[in-house]
């Protein structure tokens, strides 16, 4: 089993700025990927911002241009800078984690931290 747990959220004002970290623990063979989502009240989760071993980052429109994405490998650790916060930023921010528990699985398992509470105040 993997734990994520994020930390860093909070509440901000509008043109604020967070930063966001999750660290995974655990046994586990590699991590393939990470990432953040995010999910408001009344709305389905959606991807923030991801990135890959390799360095591959992915951002969803929304967000780009205001956050960056950026992983440490050696420490199993990804962080999301959110800057020039606004309102539509408030929601419930996940990390993801794509694991491959052992040499010998095909395939990758996703995990999910419980979660950190942004608000942007207007």
């Amino acid at each position: 089993q993997v734990q994520l747990v994020e930390s860093g959220g909070g509440l901000v004002q509008t043109g604020g700025s967070l930063r966001l970290s999750c660290a995974a623990s655990g046994i586990f063979f590699s991590i393939n990927g990470m990432g953040w989502y995010r999910q408001a009240p009344g709305k389905q989760r959606e991807l923030v911002a991801s990135i890959t071993r390799r360095g591959s980052i992915n951002y969803a429109d929304s967000v780009k241009g205001r956050f960056t994405i950026s992983g440490d490998n050696a420490k199993n650790q990804v962080y999301l800078q959110m800057s020039s916060l606004k309102p539509e930023d408030t929601a419930v921010y996940y990390c993801n984690a794509q694991v491959a528990p052992t040499a010998i699985v095909v395939g990758f398992i996703d995990y999910w931290g419980q979660g950190t509470q942004v608000t942007v105040s207007s």
